[in-house]
C-alpha cells in the first residue's frame, strides 16, 4: 500500500486542486490520498467560504480517499506552525509515504537543502535577519533577504512566492521531526496563489474564485471549477454559503469590547504594539477587514493582523498553542471524510497510529490527554461560532457540531 498525504484548504476546491491529486496520484503511484484540510477558518485569518463538511464532500468527489481536520489552532496559525501541525498530524499516522503540495519551483533536493539551512539557523542567518527586521520589513520578506546575504547557493528566490514559503515550512519540519515522509513538490500551474483575475485557462486562483463567490455565482465560474464544485456552489448558494470573514465583524466588535486592554496579549501572536493599536483604535470600528487596515503597518500585514483578531475571536491563547508545540503538535485525527473504497487505509491507520482516530466526537473527547482536550475543545468552539454565524446569515437552523455526520461516499 502507498500513500500521499496533502495539507489544504480547498477554500474552494479548483481545478488546480483537482490536477494536484491527479499529479500526485500519476507520480507516486499512491493507492490513497489522505487530505488533512483546515476547518471553517483558514491560515490567512479567513472564514472559509464554505463549511469544513462540504469541502470535504467535494474533495472526496474529485480524487481524496479520506479528509481529516487540520485542529483550528495549527489551520489559523504562521506558516511554521500550520505547516508543523499538519505534518505532524500526517507522520504519526504511521501509514503516509510522500508529502505532497504545490510550489513555484525548485526540485526537492533544493528545498531540503534551503529547509536543513533553515532549521540550523547559523548566526550570520540570524544577524541578517535581525538587521532586517530592524528596518522594519516583515517576516517572510526580511527571511528572503537574509538568506540572499547568507546562504551560499545564492536560492532565496524560493522564499519569495507563496506555496514556496510552505513548501519549506513542510521540509522543515519533516526534518524537524525525523519523519520517512518522502517531500514531493508539484508545480503549480497558471495563477499565482495571490491572483485577484479569473485565469482564461480555468486554473484561477482560490483567491480569484472566492472574490467573484462573495458577490455572486454567475456561469463564467463553471470552466473554473470541477462540475460538481459548481453544482454544488449553485445549489447551497445563499442558503448555506457564501460565508464572508467581514460577516464575524459584530462577534469580533464584541470581544474586543468586552476584553480587558491588559489581557489582549494573552492571545495568540497578539504582542504588546498590536494590543495597544487595537485598544487605541476600538472605537472606530467598522468591519473586520477595515479594522484589519487601520491597524496594518510597514511591519504587521494584513494577513497577520487578521490571524490576531480570529485568535482573539475564536479564544486561541499563547499558552495553549505553546503546550501543543511541547507536546509534539498535532494529537489526534478527526475524520471530516472518506469513501467506502478505503476501509483498507482505515484499517491500517488504526493498526499503525500514535495518536487517536476520532470518527465521532462523543465518543472520544472524554478519553483524551488535557491538551488534546483543550484543543479539540477549541476545534468545536470554532466549529460553533462559524455554524452561528452561518445560520443568522441565510436564517437557518443551528447544527451542533457533536450531532454532525461526516460524507461517505
Amino acid at each position: 500500500m502507498k500513500t500521499a498525504g496533502i495539507i489544504a484548504e480547498y477554500n474552494p476546491f479548483h481545478q488546480g486542486h483537482r490536477y494536484h491529486i491527479e499529479e500526485t496520484r500519476r507520480l507516486t503511484g499512491a493507492d490513497y490520498i489522505i487530505v488533512v484540510m483546515s476547518g471553517n477558518f483558514t491560515q490567512r485569518g479567513q472564514a472559509a467560504i464554505m463549511d469544513k463538511y462540504g469541502r470535504a464532500k467535494l474533495a472526496l468527489e474529485n480524487g481524496a480517499d479520506l479528509v481529516l481536520e487540520l485542529p483550528v489552532c495549527f489551520a489559523v496559525s504562521s506558516a511554521s506552525y500550520f505547516a508543523s501541525g499538519g505534518v505532524s498530524l500526517l507522520d504519526k499516522l504511521g501509514v503516509v509515504d510522500f508529502l505532497s503540495f504545490g510550489s513555484e519551483g525548485g526540485s526537492t533536493e533544493e528545498l531540503l537543502s534551503l529547509s536543513s539551512f533553515l532549521l540550523e539557523e547559523p548566526e550570520n542567518f540570524k544577524a541578517h535577519l535581525q538587521t532586517a527586521l530592524k528596518q522594519g520589513y516583515t517576516y517572510p520578506k526580511a527571511r528572503a533577504l537574509a538568506l540572499e546575504k547568507s546562504f551560499p547557493e545564492g536560492k532565496s528566490e524560493l522564499v519569495s512566492s507563496p506555496n514556496n514559503i510552505l513548501a519549506l515550512e513542510y521540509c522543515t519540519a519533516l526534518l524537524a521531526f525525523h519523519s520517512s515522509i518522502i517531500p514531493l513538490p508539484v508545480k503549480r500551474l497558471h495563477s499565482g496563489y495571490h491572483d485577484t483575475g479569473l485565469s482564461p485557462t480555468g486554473y484561477s486562483s482560490a483567491t480569484a474564485i472566492r472574490r467573484v463567490l462573495i458577490r455572486e455565482i454567475p456561469a463564467l465560474l463553471e470552466e473554473q471549477l470541477p462540475s460538481s464544485v459548481y453544482k454544488y456552489l449553485k445549489k447551497e448558494y445563499d442558503k448555506t454559503l457564501p460565508l464572508d470573514i467581514n460577516d464575524f465583524s459584530p462577534l469580533l466588535q464584541y470581544r474586543l469590547l468586552m476584553e480587558q486592554p491588559e489581557n489582549l496579549t494573552l492571545y495568540a501572536d497578539v504582542h504588546r504594539e498590536l494590543a495597544d493599536r487595537i485598544s487605541g483604535r476600538i472605537y472606530s470600528f467598522t468591519t473586520y477587514e477595515d479594522f484589519c487596515d487601520q491597524l496594518k503597518t510597514k511591519e504587521l500585514t494584513h494577513s497577520r493582523i487578521s490571524r490576531s483578531l480570529l485568535h482573539i475571536l475564536l479564544g486561541l491563547k499563547e499558552d495553549a498553542l505553546q503546550a501543543t508545540k511541547e507536546e509534539g503538535y498535532s494529537r489526534y485525527a478527526k475524520i471530516l471524510g472518506f469513501r467506502k473504497s478505503a476501509a483498507p487505509l482505515l484499517h491500517a491507520i488504526k493498526a499503525n497510529t500514535s495518536i487517536p482516530l476520532i470518527p465521532k466526537l462523543a465518543d472520544s473527547a472524554k478519553s483524551l490527554d488535557p491538551v488534546s482536550r483543550t484543543m479539540l475543545e477549541a476545534d468545536i468552539r470554532a466549529a460553533h461560532i462559524y455554524e452561528g454565524v452561518l445560520c443568522s446569515k441565510f436564517n437557518r437552523p443551528f447544527r451542533n457540531e457533536y450531532s454532525r455526520q461526516f460524507p461517505i461516499l
